[in-house]
């Protein structure tokens, strides 16, 4: 198998600052984050930076070599953009190395105002095609696409030989196939937006239950999503995860995609093999203990592969929402 000359970039989660410093000491090359409003697609609370804490970020991973990017994934509503561009001149500030940006007008607004700073595209966007990239690279100096969890690596392969940027991909974590994160379906519940307001699913419309069947319910605003016994792994209630009950059915089932997580840890070297320049993490959201183990156990791997040695095996299924795990289409289309 061929390899390229330079190791890819393992870009790694962080939810608050502890996790960031936690992301670098584990092996992260490059740690993503975003500021405490609806500018990026985790807006929960208690996540996140303050400009301070960003700043402190920055310079806490620059001392080691490392980077980071500042999530700016999410969609201004009209004639409120004005949040965005002070993220923008925030991130500029504090010296991001680049932003992650899906909404065509952020990145009109970061390439005419700041052309300096480095753009990436982020997956919110749904660029898989050549033309699709191609248009945001000539139009904005995007350097970087986040590629939709569609494609298989044949098409990846085929895709980067035609495009004048990088590539990222997913390697692990949440499967988001919803549009690619550009859902719109707890709306219908919550009022929320995923694209607006950066939160899917707000924690606090989300309850738990036991049922007379001692059934462990998950409840999105008035209506229970999914029920798991004891020996079953509880995933977050989203309506894109839940069960339901259909004609043609006998019993609930998932209807769109059930609880699952992203994980190619077996098919790496032909991602390495493919030119890919760097392999996402996703778990903003999660702990540190998470970011400690995932992190440290992709940073073996991928410099096992750099160096031609055997990938030591792991198992990160305890880690995986609903302790299942899938190579979702990067391996078949046909992966359900």
């Amino acid at each position: 198998m061929h390899l390229p000359n330079n190791s890819p970039e393992l870009v790694c989660p962080a939810g608050t600052p502890a996790a960031l410093r936690t992301a670098v000491d584990a092996g992260a090359d490059t740690v993503y984050c975003g500021f405490q409003n609806a500018t990026n697609a985790r807006n929960f609370p208690g996540l996140n930076f303050t400009p301070e804490e960003m700043e402190e970020s920055v310079d806490y991973a620059h001392k080691r070599g490392k980077k980071v990017l500042l999530a700016l994934n999410t969609f201004p509503p009209a004639g409120q953009t004005l949040l965005w561009k002070q993220a923008v001149a925030d991130g500029v500030r504090l010296g991001v190395d680049a932003m992650i940006v899906a909404d065509i007008g952020v990145a009109h607004h970061i390439a005419t105002t700041y052309p300096d700073q480095r753009l990436h595209l982020s997956v919110q966007a749904g660029a898989p095609s050549v033309e699709a990239i191609r248009y945001y690279c000539e139009e904005f100096g995007v350097k970087r696409v986040v590629l939709p969890r569609i494609l298989s690596i044949p098409e990846i392969k085929q895709l980067k030989s035609e495009i004048p940027c990088e590539i990222e991909t997913f390697i692990f974590g949440n499967q988001g196939l919803m549009a690619e994160g550009r859902c719109s379906l707890t709306n219908f519940v919550s009022g929320v937006s995923t694209n607006f307001d950066g939160v899917c699913s707000p924690p606090s419309d989300v309850t738990f239950y036991e049922d007379k069947n001692n059934m462990l319910c998950s409840q999105l605003g008035e209506f229970t999503i999914d029920c798991f016994s004891c020996a079953q792994g509880a995933g977050y209630p989203t309506i894109c995860k839940g069960k339901y009950i259909a004609p043609h059915r006998d019993d609930p089932y998932y209807a769109f995609e059930e609880p699952i997580s992203l994980n190619l840890f077996d098919l790496l070297p032909q991602m390495i093999g493919a030119g890919i320049e760097a392999f996402k993490i996703e778990g903003r959201q999660r702990s540190r203990a998470y970011i400690r183990q995932v992190v440290s156990t992709w940073r073996l791997a991928v410099d096992s592969v750099m160096q031609g040695k055997t990938i030591p095996k792991a198992d990160l299924v305890a880690l995986t929402e609903g302790q299942k795990e899938t190579t979702g289409a990067f391996r078949s289309k046909k992966w359900r």
